[in-house]
């Protein structure tokens, strides 16, 4: 039988190896005991509450009626242990807050990465980024996570250890990320229900291995570990004892202490107090997941977001020090910080496949951009987008011919929606 210790061992160094920030195990606890994390018994309230919108992913149930989501152990009875690996995205770029060029969009920057394209001709890679074609983090976390798996299978192999089962997940799977997040250490959840970790802040995209690894016991504890050259999130104590394989405690303290930045700047009041997300009033939601027509009074306050919304990230004082991202895979593809609203108009089936083709806006689909557009039109009051609603006020499209019909007489109005986060900054 493998020990514990070098199981940890073994996750800490090829984690790092794999191409990981951050990470940790977490135990998966048996549903309804007294070990179950609070935020997955709340699961089921939230769903109920109707905050979940029409993410009927979300809702998915089993055969007994149990929301899949509310247990790893419902979905994947042999479930025992999730390893959780965290990627840092941040970039230097503006932010959604910052001031932009007039007539400008906002896309939210996990959805700017993008990788060299060799097939342009270029053999070099560029200190720019050179030519960069659209990456999708999930295919790039997934890539690592798998990585990582192999590793430790063989490490374990070589052990002597027998095998086990494994999945791994980027937001695809039945597993509320962010919880396990907490547990295995990576960071603590925000008021704004981001992961925040003290050393990289909230810009992380989150992977996950479940595994049949029974690391029960260690409910409580676990490793972290911290890349070469890098600080540990937590102590430096804690830091060089995680790298070099040691346990400790790993659930992170609570650092929002009286702050709520997040919940003053959110346009929408989706932050309806702290540690509470309404996702059904997310800009996130309403411009990605949310199809057809958005509500009016909710049109207002999305300002210029066409894509996802930063601002309750990019108003958190974790963020402000937070170091750079140098993924070669993430780069920053700089046509999609602050685009034009004009160039996102533009865009026929066509362009708008060759632009986000591989990339994460492909989700929202040409409607729903052109429905987004239109809205962040409106809310510009900016008379030169005039000609452009009125010819979708004459769409077969419905539901943008609607909105482009409001988006035109909002043109000369004042656009509330970054109101909030203004006097959230100027405190």
């Amino acid at each position: 039988m493998i020990e514990n210790r070098s199981i940890f061992d073994d996750v800490a160094a090829l984690a790092a190896e794999a191409g990981f920030d951050a990470g940790g195990i977490a135990a998966v606890p048996e549903p309804g005991s007294a070990a179950d994390y609070k935020e997955l018994r709340n699961f089921a309230p939230w769903i109920e509450a109707g905050r979940a919108g029409e993410m009927e992913y979300l809702k998915r149930r089993d055969d007994a009626g149990q929301l899949v989501r509310s247990s790893l152990r419902t979905a994947l009875p042999w479930a025992r242990s999730v390893i959780v690996c965290a990627v840092n995205y941040n970039s230097d770029a503006p932010r959604s807050i910052h001031a932009a060029e007039e007539g400008a969009g906002w896309i939210a920057r996990y959805a700017w990465t993008g990788q060299p394209d060799f097939s342009s001709g270029s053999d070099v890679e560029s200190e720019e980024g050179g030519d960069l074609r659209p990456s999708d983090y999930h295919k790039v976390v997934l890539e690592r996570l798998r990585d990582l798996e192999g590793r430790l299978r063989a490490s374990i192999a070589a052990a002597g250890g027998g095998d086990f089962e494994t999945r791994c997940y980027v937001d695809t799977g039945p597993v509320v990320e962010r919880v396990y997040a907490k547990y295995a250490g990576v960071g603590w959840i925000g008021k704004n229900t981001c992961i925040l970790n003290e050393r990289l802040g909230s810009w992380l995209f989150l992977g996950v291995i479940v595994t049949s690894l029974d690391l029960g016991q260690w409910a409580d504890s676990g490793i972290t570990y911290a890349r070469a050259g890098s600080e540990s999130w937590n102590d430096s104590a804690a830091g060089a004892e995680a790298a070099t394989g040691g346990r400790h405690s790993v659930v992170a303290a609570d650092r929002c202490g009286s702050c709520t930045r997040c919940i003053d700047a959110c346009p929408t009041d989706a932050l309806r107090e702290p540690y509470k997300m309404d996702a059904s009033l997310c800009i996130s939601y309403l411009t990605i997941e949310k199809r057809g027509e958005i509500a009016e009074p909710l049109r207002g306050l999305m300002g210029r977001q066409v894509f996802g919304c930063d601002i309750c990230q990019d108003v958190c004082p974790w963020n402000r020090k937070a170091p750079i991202g140098a993924d070669p895979k993430l780069r920053v593809r700089q046509e999609l910080v602050n685009p034009a609203l004009e160039w996102l108009a533009s865009l026929d089936d066509s362009g708008f496949a060759a632009a986000f083709h591989g990339s994460p806006v492909k989700r929202t689909k040409l409607a729903g951009m052109r429905r987004n557009v239109a809205i962040a039109m409106g809310n510009s009051g900016l008379r030169r987008y005039l000609p452009q609603l009125e010819a979708w006020g004459g769409s077969d499209d419905a539901v943008l011919a609607e909105t482009a019909a409001w988006a035109a007489a909002q043109i000369g109005k004042v656009a509330p929606s970054l109101s909030k986060t203004a006097a959230a900054l100027a405190e």
